[in-house]
């Protein structure tokens, strides 16, 4: 029983670190924001979410591959956008439509049947949201409008499966979903308005603040999807 106790110890102490690697990481990542540091940027952001996958991969017995596949597309997104330039931009934006496309797989999966009146009114806000967005740039987006619309539809339509999720099943797992899409939702609005309106240090911040709040969000989300399938 010792030997057991100690295993468990183990287990839930290696858990510890790499939430404290992962929330230092963020941190060291988010003061590269706050105070203009190049090097703890180029050093910590790529850690993110590569950390995450550590944590998530200590925190289950049968890790999720697609949504481990998700992580590795927002990795992506990350890495692309820590350089300037349209290309890195656009391979960024692709990255995360990819990866928001596998959040969505993931939620569906959730849905056993919805209504026609859940699915409307689930859908409200977020496109609200989206065309208010859309608005406020189309005169900046020049011939980026098609891949913003595109991907402003997309996790618009994340927001929307996640509320469907939240109102059939009022479960734990897809509260802690909705909160991450919306606080996705929230990261990539002040990200477009910041890149293609009026840019802020303020705005930089509020963005990778949102941005490791919403990916932690939906990680606890699949922590508590992984305890559900067990039992």
């Amino acid at each position: 029983m010792y030997i057991a106790f100690l295993e468990i110890t183990l287990f839930m102490n290696k858990i510890k670190i790499a939430f404290i690697v992962f929330l230092s990481v963020a941190v060291l990542d988010v003061i590269g924001v706050l105070f203009q540091i190049p090097i703890l940027r180029l050093l910590f952001k790529p850690l993110i979410l590569l950390s995450l996958i550590v944590l998530y991969s200590l925190s289950v017995s049968n890790s999720n591959k697609v949504y481990i596949l998700a992580l590795l597309f927002s990795f992506l997104g990350d890495v692309f956008l820590l350089f300037l330039g349209e290309l890195n931009f656009i391979l960024g934006l692709v990255s995360f439509l990819i990866a928001h496309l596998i959040f969505i797989k993931i939620i569906i999966k959730r849905i056993e049947k919805s209504s026609i009146k859940i699915i409307i009114g689930s859908s409200f806000l977020f496109f609200v949201i989206f065309c208010m967005l859309i608005y406020l740039l189309i005169n900046s987006l020049g011939e980026l409008l098609i891949p913003v619309i595109i991907y402003g539809l997309t996790i618009s339509v994340f927001g929307t499966v996640a509320f469907i999720d939240y109102l059939n099943s009022k479960s734990q797992k897809s509260l802690w979903m909705l909160a991450g899409a919306i606080v996705f939702v929230l990261s990539d609005s002040v990200l477009a308005i910041n890149k293609f309106y009026t840019q802020k240090l303020l705005f930089e911040v509020i963005v990778m603040s949102t941005y490791i709040l919403a990916q932690f969000l939906i990680y606890r989300s699949m922590i508590l999807e992984n305890k559900s399938d067990k039992n």
